[in-house]
């Protein structure tokens, strides 16, 4: 197995140089703003896995000069708890925005809580609306991988306008997503999934692959046509380490760009999640909430 992230070669996609442009202009904004409000990260129970992603996410924070305030709530806490206390958040004018990690426990209903975030702090772009959002063109609040996966095709300089765009997989918080964002502009989607005929026959003639099944391997390089970008969502543990749903290392003879795993969306989905923020800030100025 080659290391896809030690190689030097220029189809690899990475996402630290996409992550350190975000970033930077985050970075800029906060700097110009009189106050910030800090980010509220909710974990309920203590996981090992969840606390990874939100150390990323609290070093993110800090690079860019948003407080973040990371709180643990006790895993059998009840759903009208959860709801209390998130209305509470939602009516506090020095939170900006509110993440609510996951997995949660079984007796929570993740859903309804998302939806109890007031859109203007749903930074993960998770509320109904913010999705909703996107059918009409408003893409600037989105969940953050779908936006990131947007992000690392713009980077390939690919003009958006009648681009050929094969999302095989069709989640609400991914894949819909990013198909209503491409559509948004101007490229043409088809949207497989479990019950497509023949996946390979559509992803075969398109000029951008997005894959997020959860299927190691999925993708080979007989499903890729010659020269197209493959941005790979999936993050598979296997006795090899974590993979993702494309094999990358066949791919990689017939792909124009390819987004490695580890390294490729998951960098800028953080620093979406951060630009997100910004997007509140001055949607809930406008709105009058803040000073």
């Amino acid at each position: 197995m080659k290391d896809i992230n030690a190689s030097a070669d220029h189809r690899i996609l990475r996402g630290k140089q996409t992550r350190m442009q975000i970033l930077d202009q985050v970075q800029a904004t906060v700097a110009a703003e009189p106050k910030v409000g800090r980010i509220v990260s909710v974990m309920i129970g203590d996981t090992a896995e969840v606390a990874v992603y939100i150390r990323g996410q609290a070093r993110a924070a800090t690079q860019v000069g948003i407080p973040f305030d990371e709180q643990v709530w006790p895993a059998d806490i009840t759903q009208d708890d959860c709801k209390r206390r998130i209305q509470a958040m939602n009516d506090d004018p020095d939170v900006l925005g509110v993440i609510l990690q996951r997995p949660v426990p079984d007796h929570i209903n993740v859903r309804s809580l998302q939806s109890a975030i007031h859109p203007l702090k749903d930074i993960e772009g998770m509320n109904p609306a913010s999705i909703g959002n996107i059918v009409y063109n408003d893409v600037a609040l989105a969940p953050c991988t779908a936006a990131a996966a947007v992000e690392l095709i713009h980077a390939t300089g690919l003009s958006m306008q009648g681009l050929e765009v094969v999302m095989i997989g069709h989640s609400e918080i991914v894949g819909k997503p990013i198909a209503m964002m491409l559509m948004a502009e101007g490229a043409t989607v088809t949207v497989c999934h479990h019950m497509t005929r023949s996946v390979a026959m559509h992803s075969r003639r398109a000029d951008v692959v997005v894959v997020a099944v959860g299927k190691a391997h999925l993708i080979g390089k007989d499903m890729i046509k010659p020269g197209a970008a493959v941005i790979d969502i999936g993050i598979n543990q296997t006795d090899d380490g974590i993979v993702g749903d494309v094999d990358t290392d066949d791919v990689l003879d017939v792909a124009g760009w390819i987004t490695p795993v580890p390294g490729g969306v998951g960098p800028v989905t953080t620093a979406i999640l951060m630009r997100n923020a910004m997007v509140a800030l001055q949607r809930q100025k406008a709105a009058g909430w803040l000073d």
